[in-house]
């Protein structure tokens, strides 16, 4: 988290706003406040499993919130401008930001959003299979749809994911969501009506999840507009499995040999 905040400052983003629990909330402020305090604009918003859902009667056994765009919709009061949303526990690198602070200041609209595509061998871990959002994308660099596969990995200079007992290839350039978007403020009045729909359909089960490709989907399939894809050939890094950490590290010191970020960020 502490190299996504850092990069954004340096690509041009004023501003931060984390989506916790309530319950380590000042835990969580006690960390980042010294840290940040001057550099960038902090807010703070809360996902309660009750946010959002109205007259719905929660499920007695449901006890988490309902996912990440449920995530984002609970962050509708603290953004009235654009903005990007990232996973809290990955490294996009700075590149990626550049190119969202790029869009976000330029042709982002109420009906042109955007997602950071990144190369799906550069998404893989080397201690075991992993599950990507494929992104399907036309000539123009839109999204067409984004297909959730799992076990995939690469073999014999080939990538392969697994569907039931058969095994398919997907290209190494291959556009792979990994939760980085950029959206207009109108995003929020649709994904909580998609929220209630979603609900009605699928809120009496506990373990039904709202997530953003979710609103990406729909978005695309109901016309609402249009998503770019917009590549990035920046390397992501992410603790899949517990043996990933040491690697993770590893590159993250060979990018401070580098100087491409200081070994205290917030100094």
């Amino acid at each position: 988290m502490d190299y996504s905040i850092y990069d954004a400052i340096r690509a041009g983003f004023t501003k931060v706003v984390f989506i916790i629990r309530k319950d380590f909330a000042e835990d969580f402020k006690n960390i980042f406040e010294p840290k940040l305090k001057g550099k960038v604009a902090i807010d703070y918003v809360y996902q309660d499993l009750h946010s959002f859902t109205g007259d719905f009667p929660v499920p007695a056994d449901r006890s988490k919130p309902w996912g990440t765009a449920h995530a984002v919709l609970c962050a509708r009061d603290a953004i009235k401008e654009p903005f990007a949303v990232i996973n809290a526990d990955d490294f996009y690198g700075r590149d990626s930001f550049e190119k969202a602070y790029a869009f976000l200041t330029g042709p982002v609209s109420p009906n042109v959003y955007c997602i950071i595509g990144y190369e799906l061998a550069k998404t893989l871990s080397d201690n075991g299979t992993v599950s990507r959002g494929v992104c399907q994308v036309d000539a123009a660099g839109n999204l067409v749809s984004i297909a959730e596969r799992t076990k995939i990995y690469e073999k014999d200079g080939k990538i392969t994911y697994e569907e039931g007992d058969k095994k398919f290839e997907v290209p190494y350039d291959s556009k792979v969501s990994m939760n980085f978007w950029a959206f207009d403020p109108s995003v929020f009045a649709y994904t909580e009506k998609i929220f209630k729909e979603f609900l009605a359909e699928q809120g009496s089960n506990p373990k039904a999840e709202f997530f953003i490709p979710i609103i990406g989907d729909k978005f695309i399939k109901e016309g609402k507009g249009s998503i770019k894809v917009i590549p990035t050939g920046a390397k992501w890094f992410g603790v899949t499995y517990k043996e990933d950490a040491p690697e993770v590290q590893a590159s993250l010191n060979a990018l401070i040999a580098k100087g491409e970020y200081p070994s205290n960020l917030w100094k």
